[in-house]
């Protein structure tokens, strides 16, 4: 064996690649044979080197999409076998969420598919072993087709995933090619790469359709907050509304019941008194006549007061828009002489009740009021109304005569049924704040009459409080009373 230059060798006019790589390497033989062994080794690993090439580039394309990377293996495989057609298929009911689920490519580089792949013609000509192969894949009639298939102008191998074959990978190669065992070993990398690419692809999938579903339910929860924001803005309009009416009829029934009180006793009194006046004056010497004159003259005109008392009592005024104290002062209002001076005060922050709770808190008012008014023979009258962490109060204080004692009994007898009718308010007054979990004092106020005392749990402003805690109430003292 001799050494030679590669400069010995030199063509005219340049270098030939062979004398390139025989100047790299350095391996010079006289040997023709040793020559030619050392040429289809160099052959081999530029084709594993290109194989490498293209499996790196395929594999820089899985970021794009599986139908990319997809794509980009099928033709890495042609470009590496030169091969007239490549298969990839996946088999029914395998990576359901993901696709393709099929491609093919002949050797002049067009791509074939029969659905599901955007960039692909759908197959009029085919030939008929790539055709069954196809369909044996899809169908999961795999057979033979588990393991790798290696013949000379043909190449298969099975797509794998988590232990079991869900598709394959095949490829037929033109005369001058004979497939060798480093085309398997390319295959095989770039098929576990088509399966890592479509296994990320589906969980993908599947965590968009996620984020979908989660962006749905969010969505919906959106709109059924505001549909419920909506319908509760609607409720409580329409609770301020039925609580308006109910105040508004409230009212209108007190001023009917005085107006009816004064009609059917009062007035009537008071028509007597004038007739028996006038049969007085009849029978009468002239002086006394006279006088009896006038006092007939008096009754008429308090008939006459009283009839415009009663038609203005039943003329309802709109109590809309008024807050529970100033209802107070329009109960007030109706119920008090002229000569009985009357206050409303509320204690702490006034807040919606609820509708039975307001309608008991005037019922009762309006009761108490109108026993002070006929029967007290008071001066002075006042009522406080106390709101409470979870509870109102009422009171209703007057300065006259009556006895508190005589009249806790009066009530306790009315509550047993024993009096026939008689003195129902008491016991009405009591039967309301009982029948809401309240009660109902009577006791000597320090006005010097009687003190008529409710309280009344707020259910809306208990549930407010932290479950179990103890409700501290405050003792009411007359100094924590505001004047509104």
């Amino acid at each position: 064996m001799s050494a030679a230059t590669g400069a010995d060798r030199l063509p005219p006019g340049g270098t030939s690649p062979e004398t390139e790589l025989d100047s790299l390497i350095g391996l010079h033989s006289v040997k023709g044979s040793h020559y030619a062994q050392f040429r289809g080794v160099e052959e081999r690993l530029s084709r594993v080197v290109g194989a490498l090439d293209r499996i790196s580039r395929a594999l820089v394309q899985t970021a794009e999409g599986p139908e990319t990377l997809v794509l980009s293996v099928v033709r890495a495989v042609a470009d590496h076998l030169d091969a007239d057609w490549v298969v990839f298929a996946l088999c029914d009911g395998a990576l359901d969420r993901t696709g393709p689920r099929h491609l093919m490519l002949a050797g002049d580089g067009t791509i074939y598919a029969f659905e599901g792949v955007s960039r692909a013609r759908t197959p009029s000509h085919m030939p008929d072993e790539v055709l069954n192969r196809l369909n044996d894949v899809l169908r999961n009639q795999l057979g033979e087709l588990v393991r790798p298939i290696v013949e000379d102008h043909h190449l298969h191998v099975p797509l794998h995933l988590d232990g079991r074959v869900v598709g394959g990978l095949s490829a037929w190669t033109p005369h001058h090619h004979v497939v060798d065992s480093a085309d398997l070993v390319v295959m095989r990398i770039l098929a576990r790469q088509a399966m890592v690419a479509l296994l990320n692809a589906a969980l993908l999938e599947e965590s968009r359709h996620q984020l979908t579903r989660a962006e749905d339910a969010y969505a919906k929860a959106r709109e059924q907050a505001t549909d419920l924001a909506v319908q509760n803005a609607e409720l409580q309009r329409t609770q301020r509304e039925l609580s308006a009416v109910m105040r508004q009829r409230l009212v209108t029934e007190e001023r009917e019941r005085i107006a009816r009180e004064l009609h059917d006793s009062v007035t009537q009194s008071v028509l007597s008194a004038g007739v028996q006046i006038e049969v007085c004056r009849i029978e009468s010497d002239p002086e006394t006549a006279a006088r009896l004159e006038v006092a007939g003259q008096l009754t008429r005109d308090a008939v006459e007061q009283l009839r415009s008392v009663i038609y203005a009592l039943n003329q309802s005024p709109s109590v809309e828009g008024l807050s529970l104290g100033e209802i107070l002062d329009e109960l007030c209002s109706m119920h008090m002489p002229a000569d009985l001076r009357t206050d409303v005060r509320i204690v702490g922050r006034p807040r919606d009740l609820p509708d039975d709770l307001q309608h008991a808190i005037l019922r009762i008012a309006g009761e108490a009021l109108f026993n002070t008014a006929v029967h007290a023979e008071a001066t002075r009258a006042r009522v406080v109304l106390s709101y409470g962490d979870d509870d109102v109060a009422l009171t209703v204080d007057d300065d006259g005569s009556g006895d508190p004692g005589h009249m806790r009994r009066v009530m306790r007898a009315a509550m047993l049924g024993d009096l026939a009718g008689r003195h129902r308010g008491l016991a009405n007054m009591a039967g309301r704040a009982i029948d809401l979990g309240g009660d109902l004092r009577i006791r000597r106020s320090r006005l010097g009459g009687v003190r008529i005392a409710v309280d009344i749990p707020d259910p809306a402003a208990t549930r407010t409080l932290q479950k179990g805690a103890r409700s501290t109430r405050p003792r009411r003292t007359e100094q924590q009373e505001v004047t509104r």
